[in-house]
């Protein structure tokens, strides 16, 4: 207890290092649905800066790739230059997922995606144009997916058909299993996760690389992290080395 505590407060002390930059400021609530309990979430929006001006930010190319020509559902698949453009557009971060703390063995199975197609997965996700960014996250343990978009209504459903059409399961069932976490609860939710605080075993080390290759396969070429999500994952894997070398 002791050291989940000292761990908490260092990834706090990283978070509230500067404004929060992961949202539009024409956003100005954030409406959480979620069935993890929420006191666990802090209600002070401060908490969610995400070393800001304690760590350098990973850059993102902004070379427009070719013009994607696969489409879904009649829209084209948005290029990575038109990602980083809507990204100053109020975009929100959201994250949906499954855990091992609350969720199905089953499902977790069904839903899991080898880290090799996260890319793959996470353009089919952005192809239809509801979503405008995404990364998957997804071990043994955990099941997430980040994304960013400016109609959160639209974009939940695209998330949550794709999720069925994935696991061949009823949109009730997955709704029994899964969390659903937007704006500064989704931050928050990240910045645990990459310092451990959600693990099985408090602080332990393997989910912080998970992250790390979260942010790594995200804004590679082919990867679909704009401005909003690469920067957000770049600061929870800087939040997760301070806690645990403010720790050690």
């Amino acid at each position: 207890m002791k050291y989940s505590t000292a761990l908490l407060a260092a990834i706090t002390a990283t978070a509230t290092s500067g404004t929060c930059a992961f949202q539009s400021a024409a956003i100005t609530s954030s409406r959480r649905t979620t069935t993890t309990p929420p006191s666990i979430y802090p209600t002070n929006t401060a908490l969610l800066a995400a070393t800001l001006n304690d760590s350098s930010t990973q850059q993102v190319s902004s070379s427009p790739t070719s013009a994607a020509t696969a489409t879904t559902g009649g829209k084209r698949k948005k290029t990575k230059a038109e990602r980083l453009e809507l990204a100053s557009k109020g975009l929100q971060v959201h994250v949906i997922g499954l855990s091992i703390h609350h969720a199905q063995v089953e499902v977790r199975e069904k839903l899991a995606i080898p880290e090799s197609e996260w890319n793959e997965q996470s353009a089919l996700i952005t192809s239809t144009g509801q979503v405008e960014e995404a990364a998957i996250l997804s071990t043994c343990n955990r099941f997430e997916i980040y994304f960013a978009a400016s109609d959160p209504h639209e974009a939940n459903a695209r998330v949550m058909e794709f999720l069925q059409e994935r696991s061949g399961l009823p949109v009730s069932v997955l709704r029994r299993n899964i969390f659903m976490l937007e704006g500064d609860d989704a931050v928050w939710h990240l910045m645990r996760v990459a310092g451990g605080l959600d693990s099985l075993v408090v602080g332990e080390g393997q989910i912080l690389s998970q992250v790390r290759q979260c942010h790594l396969h995200s804004i590679e070429e082919d990867g679909c992290g704009g401005k909003v999500l690469s920067r957000l994952l770049n600061n929870a894997v800087a939040a997760g080395e301070r806690g645990r070398r403010e720790n050690a």
